[in-house]
């Protein structure tokens, strides 16, 4: 967005003022409950691991001259999950993150995430708790573009599984990961170098989330367990992940897990995910693995995370279109 084509910080003050209030509040929710607020670093080794995100790449040159690859953090995961396995206590944190790569209305380079860890918290725990959160946020019902979203009752709950059933007339844990056989199962054309991920995501943003969240926020849970690598299986059904998303009005506000402390199933899941971003993406830079948090993850509690875009939440309470027209510059 060309930042010369938006109203002036002045003229955007109430949007900016409604933001500052609800920091404070989302403050005071987590205060409240016993949390700690932590801050971590934002230069780092490891930016993270999801094969889809490019970090923003630095060098820092030590006083005696050495150089050293870091990393604009493209969340404050590893860190604060490092400090969970040392504590066992409930944090928060309200962290800067950067993406490369991302920009239009909903995205933005740089953006505000809210992120928590509750200890011997079920995802079904995480999913009450987040839901608190967003009713302390909001009045009972407001108005989101085209939409009238109701905070006055409980959040809709429903699985991948189901959303496939419902809005694409397929059951998408009993198919394989064969794009082919997904494009004839849902009545796609699959597109030239298109992967069963590709199509599952685009058939995910044409079909289902369009349809979900409209009045009621939805979580959408129980994802494949190729598109949750640092989240648990289900012990019930081993072809899903404990993770969900939050929507309301269009948006996709949150993405959450119950947490996997395995440190060798981990590995295994990034050594993976490191060959298909090589394969993707061959001139994204290589970083260290975070041998750290892979040591940490057998000390870490039971325990469920969750990743909110804050700057996302201030566009519905503000009801504007554009991401921009939330941040003071």
């Amino acid at each position: 967005m060309n930042r010369l084509n938006r109203a002036s910080v002045y003229d955007r003050l109430p949007l900016l003022k409604r933001r500052q209030l609800m920091l404070r509040a989302i403050r005071s929710f987590f205060d409240a409950r016993g949390y700690l607020e932590v801050e971590t670093p934002y230069l780092v080794e490891t930016p993270g691991e999801e094969v889809h995100l490019e970090p923003f790449h630095s060098i820092y040159e030590t006083p005696w001259g050495d150089k050293h690859d870091l990393f604009l953090h493209t969340s404050p995961e590893f860190a604060m999950k490092r400090i969970m396995a040392q504590l066992h206590h409930p944090i928060y944190q309200l962290a800067r993150v950067w993406r490369n790569k991302e920009g239009g209305a909903i995205h933005s380079p740089e953006f505000t995430m809210l992120e928590w860890y509750r200890p011997e918290c079920s995802l079904a725990g995480l999913m009450e708790e987040t839901e608190q959160l967003l009713k302390c946020l909001y009045p009972d019902i407001i108005s989101y573009q085209n939409y009238k979203i109701h905070f006055d009752c409980a959040f809709e709950r429903l699985t991948i599984q189901e959303a496939f059933q419902r809005f694409v007339g397929i059951d998408i844990l009993n198919l394989p990961e064969d794009a082919q056989i997904l494009a004839q199962a849902s009545g796609y054309n699959l597109r030239d170098g298109e992967t069963w991920e590709d199509l599952f995501f685009r058939i995910l943003l044409e079909k289902i989330e369009p349809c979900i969240g409209k009045t009621t926020p939805t979580f959408l849970t129980h994802w494949p367990i190729s598109q949750a690598a640092l989240a648990k299986p289900d012990p019930q059904d081993g072809r899903v992940a404990l993770r969900f998303e939050l929507y309301a009005g269009g948006l996709e506000l949150a993405n959450a897990f119950e947490e996997l402390t395995d440190p060798q199933e981990q590995r295994q899941r990034f050594v993976k995910d490191r060959l298909k971003r090589a394969e993707l993406y061959p001139n994204t830079p290589v970083w260290k693995m975070d041998e750290e948090f892979l040591s940490a993850l057998s000390t870490m509690p039971s325990c469920s995370g969750i990743a909110v875009g804050v700057d996302r939440l201030v566009m519905l309470a503000t009801n504007v279109r554009n991401i921009h027209d939330i941040l003071w510059i």
